[in-house]
């Protein structure tokens, strides 16, 4: 089915404009990576353009080559290199220049550091918050094998909202993910976020194999250990030596779970389609809303009439 000719539902236009050019250029001096160009996300046109506020950016921290190899993930593994010392202070100075008011971090997994990245992770936090404390920052966190220390420096920079991906199924954590990964380890992650009080954010790639009463478990397993935000979107093959794409769900499939997530399962918000990622600008403007103190359900609806 990867090789198949994709549906029309998931053609997209390529970026360009002059606010794209802008960004690409201020990260470019910088010698930042995001994980919107390194995991060739579908949707970098429209988070960078902004044409309904400043626009988003994925800052990637800590390299562009992972230590993990996800078989889903078209970022590089292998060959890692220490970690940029200046690169916190790199990011608030790009953030600051590019006018940015909702930002998200996230980065490799680093297993050859002593403490994972943790704190150079919670350091960027730090760096962003100090230049201006109104900023919102997202943090999509890797599952530090689970290590609770890690995971408490990044609840103790504070950031906005706290997000892990579960990526998958319970079933097909292998092979959809490294196997130093875990559904058991991401659950305990979002949950020590939760616990902490954070706002807490995942996102699930469909079309890999799973079954829709998987799906239904899974949701309802999030939900239990008290994630706020989930995103469903389309898994796309990055290359013929990634895991290949089992089905191409149609956008009505996606329509369904939006709403069994939210009206059922009581997800404050549920971002669901086939070209949505898990840092996606709809959602981003959800939990600025949110945030705000709009009520969940009056913020859903402000998003949705855009």
């Amino acid at each position: 089915m990867s090789r198949a000719r994709k549906p029309d539902w998931l053609k997209m236009r390529p970026p360009s404009g002059k606010r794209f050019t802008e960004i690409k250029q201020s990260l470019r001096e910088r010698d930042l990576h995001t994980v919107c160009e390194e995991a060739n996300c579908p949707n970098m046109g429209e988070c960078w353009s902004g044409a309904d506020g400043p626009g988003t950016a994925t800052f990637m921290l800590m390299g562009d080559r992972c230590s993990r190899g996800c078989n889903f993930c078209d970022v590089e593994t292998g060959g890692m290199e220490p970690l940029d010392p200046d690169e916190p202070e790199n990011v608030a100075d790009a953030v600051a220049e590019i006018g940015l008011d909702y930002v998200v971090l996230t980065s490799v997994d680093r297993d050859d550091l002593p403490d994972q990245g943790a704190s150079h992770f919670a350091e960027t936090i730090r760096a962003i918050k100090d230049r201006d404390p109104s900023i919102l920052v997202e943090c999509l966190i890797p599952d530090f094998r689970g290590d609770p220390d890690c995971v408490q420096q990044i609840v103790d920079a504070d950031p906005d909202v706290l997000a892990h991906n579960v990526e998958t199924v319970d079933r097909l954590q292998w092979p959809v993910r490294d196997r130093r990964a875990g559904y058991e380890q991401s659950l305990s992650v979002l949950a020590q976020a939760a616990d902490a009080g954070c706002y807490t954010k995942t996102s699930l790639m469909l079309g890999v194999g799973e079954y829709a009463h998987e799906i239904y478990q899974t949701l309802s397993d999030l939900r239990e250990v008290g994630v706020d935000i989930v995103t469903l979107g389309q898994y796309l093959q990055p290359s013929r030596s990634h895991l290949e794409v089992s089905e191409y769900v149609h956008p009505d499939a996606f329509e369904t779970w939006q709403r069994v997530a939210e009206e059922e399962l009581g997800f404050a918000y549920c971002a669901s389609g086939p070209m949505v990622r898990s840092s996606y600008r709809a959602g981003e403007l959800f939990t600025e809303a949110l945030l705000a103190g709009v009520e969940p359900a009056v913020a859903r609806e402000r998003v949705r009439d855009k």
